[in-house]
């Protein structure tokens, strides 16, 4: 594979990885605003069953934290290079992973009614859950994909992400000044705006300047050496 081949393949990972990346930390947000799961409560009296809502954010504060961080990563791998985006692939898959965990421990029946009875003991001291909860199938699925999603590109990354393009490798500039010849004075000031130095010529030595130290023309060169006098 060629270097512009390479270059493009590159290119075309880190976009769709961020692509990823942003629409798995979306769902896990979105996700712990949704509706779980539902249920009822009953208080001592003749009072009628309330109705308890659950959503992801009061099963468990996992899917908030991982999906902003997963956001955050974005900015991680763009202005990180080599080991250090390695080390937010990691974090992210370790975060997909802690994030899909999440969703199996919250979808358990008894994290539920457990999740319920609480709800209505805040709600009324004397209330109790009056039903199993009743569990919501698109709360939990949006968690898993975006967790599921987040894990997958955090492992890509930790192996690829070092030949991504990013800030690291948009902004560094070559360690040898380039040459820039300056024919004018408005030349000289681009070259120095670009960070290039108008004092090398194009095989990189100094511009021979017009006067001498004193002031003075300097003398041409001869065109080829003297040739010796005849002796009469």
């Amino acid at each position: 594979m060629s270097s512009a081949e390479s270059r493009t393949r590159a290119r075309r990972e880190y976009a769709v990885a961020t692509l990823a990346l942003a629409a798995g930390g979306g769902l896990l947000l979105a996700a712990g605003g949704r509706l779980w799961a539902t249920g009822e409560f009953t208080v001592p009296g003749p009072v009628a069953p309330a109705p308890v809502e659950l959503t992801g954010g009061d099963l468990t504060g996992a899917f908030a934290g991982i999906g902003w961080a997963a956001l955050a990563a974005i900015a991680g791998l763009y202005a990180g290079r080599g080991w250090a985006r390695r080390a937010v692939g990691a974090l992210v898959a370790l975060g997909g992973a802690v994030a899909l965990g999440a969703v199996w421990s919250a979808t358990r029946p008894g994290a539920l009614a457990g999740a319920l009875a609480d709800r209505a003991a805040e709600t009324a001291g004397a209330a109790q859950a009056s039903a199993d909860p009743r569990l919501l199938v698109l709360g939990p699925l949006m968690a898993a994909g975006g967790a599921l999603l987040v894990a997958l590109v955090g492992a890509f990354a930790a192996v690829r992400s070092p030949a991504w393009p990013g800030m690291g490798t948009r902004y560094d500039r070559d360690a040898t000044p380039r040459s820039t010849r300056a024919d004018t004075p408005a030349d000289l000031w681009r070259s120095l705006d670009a960070g290039d130095d108008p004092t090398l010529d194009g095989q990189g030595g100094a511009v021979a300047t017009d006067t001498a130290a004193d002031g003075t023309a300097p003398a041409p060169l001869a065109a080829g050496p003297a040739e010796p006098k005849e002796n009469h």
